[in-house]
């Protein structure tokens, strides 16, 4: 089933003559992880950032349609904070709040009014989704800043999921963290995706091909070629994709 569709996707920044991305048309279905590669520069993360507006943040201009459920989210009547909320972001960096592990959590859904006496359950249920309760719950009223970066990472898809979204957005999760961390990570996708659409970037070929459902592979902000993730990566259509992930470029 479709959960995000984009119809002639373009981003423009400056004065509006430089192109991020270039007429993206793409579907991409819920409850899967969609792994979206190609070198420095050519749009991946332009193309993420446009799926809940955070392009706009830095002036872009947006072209074209991206349907969240069928509703255009560039039609001018759409919330943007009620957006964000149903679409998370979790970043290359991990970036907790200096407060505490439960505060951190928390941060969300008191934003968006959550009452304090369900605070706590939502914040052991986060905790719990990210697979960091056991490691952390005996010291909620701990500083965030003092935990791993493993950790943080968890703690930041933790606070991404207490606000209750649909869909979740990965900017290179994984690439400040060592082998462990990063595998407790794939691991946490895979069974994230029972819940929540999940769309990543990834400059780790090998991570794209153990953790997604399917790989859009982006060039010069185009999209050249997109797919199941075991025919984009052993049976190629383009030869740009095939050099890409051979490693003749990029």
């Amino acid at each position: 089933m479709s959960k995000i569709e984009t119809i002639g996707l373009s981003v423009y920044y400056g004065d509006g003559t430089v192109c991020g991305l270039k007429a993206v048309n793409i579907t991409i279905e819920a409850n899967k992880i969609t792994a979206l590669i190609g070198p420095s520069g050519c749009g991946k993360t332009t193309f993420l950032r446009a799926l809940n507006r955070m392009n706009e943040l830095k002036g872009a201009q947006t072209k074209g349609k991206v349907l969240i459920d069928g509703i255009d989210i560039y039609n001018g009547k759409v919330d943007v904070i009620q957006l964000r909320k149903r679409i998370g972001m979790v970043f290359q960096q991990p970036n907790p709040f200096p407060m505490s592990i439960y505060d951190n959590v928390a941060y969300g859904p008191r934003i968006h009014g959550q009452r304090n006496e369900n605070l706590g359950t939502i914040v052991e249920e986060s905790l719990k989704k990210a697979a960091l309760w056991d490691e952390v719950k005996d010291r909620l009223d701990e500083n965030a800043l003092g935990f791993s970066g493993g950790q943080q990472q968890r703690l930041c898809i933790a606070r991404a999921l207490a606000v209750n979204p649909e869909i979740i957005l990965f900017d290179e999760p994984c690439s400040a963290l060592d082998p462990v961390s990063t595998a407790r990570i794939e691991e946490l996708l895979t069974e994230l995706k029972q819940e929540y659409t999940i769309v990543i970037v990834t400059h780790n070929m090998q991570q794209a091909a153990r953790v997604s459902d399917c790989t859009a592979f982006f060039l010069m902000g185009e999209l050249i070629e997109y797919g199941k993730t075991s025919q984009i990566f052993e049976r190629p259509k383009d030869k740009r994709t095939e050099d890409y992930i051979t490693g003749r470029f990029g």
